[in-house]
């Protein structure tokens, strides 16, 4: 009949699929060379987690943010992130796509929510400092600072996830007996 109630089952390749995706989010983040920062329309100014550059037309002049103790604190508080996080995307693979490992989702929520924690650190600096190299003008924070955000985020629920699945072991395994809202008498 009508069956209700998530399909554990499927979380088995769901929740690392998303992790996978906050990786995904983490390495465009990282990578990008402009997108976390613009100002209005993007005319003088824009900056990445590594450089800024300033300027008009085609006529760009861009500097390293690394020169900055504080720069160098979020590009490593990102990188540390993204490390833990294809740490504990390995470790959910091997828990819960190979082998069913219930023993190790909570050290994977854990993981998760050190990279949390470390990314929100990161992506709260930023702007904190970058605001201060500003002097007048309208900006915005743009895509790719809200890929580290959306890789945060992610990592949340999945961390979530990760904690609150050792208790459904028997469902994940199949095991359990399935319950119907309506039977028939």
């Amino acid at each position: 009949m009508f069956r209700c109630g998530i399909a554990y089952p499927r979380c088995r390749w769901i929740v690392p699929l998303l992790l996978l995706f906050a990786i995904i989010f983490d390495i465009i983040a990282i990578a990008a060379t402009s997108g976390w920062v613009e100002d209005k329309d993007a005319k003088s100014h824009y900056a990445s987690m590594w450089s800024q550059c300033l300027g008009r037309n085609d006529n760009w002049e861009c500097k390293s943010l690394m020169e900055f103790s504080w720069a160098q604190a979020v590009a490593a508080l990102m990188i540390i992130g993204l490390i833990i996080l294809i740490i504990a995307f390995i470790i959910s693979c091997i828990a819960l796509c190979c082998t069913l490992n219930i023993s190790l989702l909570p050290v994977i929520g854990v993981l998760l929510f050190i990279t949390v924690v470390i990314q929100f650190i990161a992506l709260i600096i930023y702007p904190v400092r970058f605001n201060d190299l500003i002097f007048e003008g309208r900006y915005d924070y743009t895509w790719a600072y809200g890929f580290g955000w959306g890789a945060t985020i992610l990592c949340i629920g999945c961390g979530i996830l990760f904690c609150c699945l050792p208790r459904y072991e028997d469902e994940l395994t199949g095991l359990a007996k399935t319950k119907y809202i309506y039977t028939s008498a």
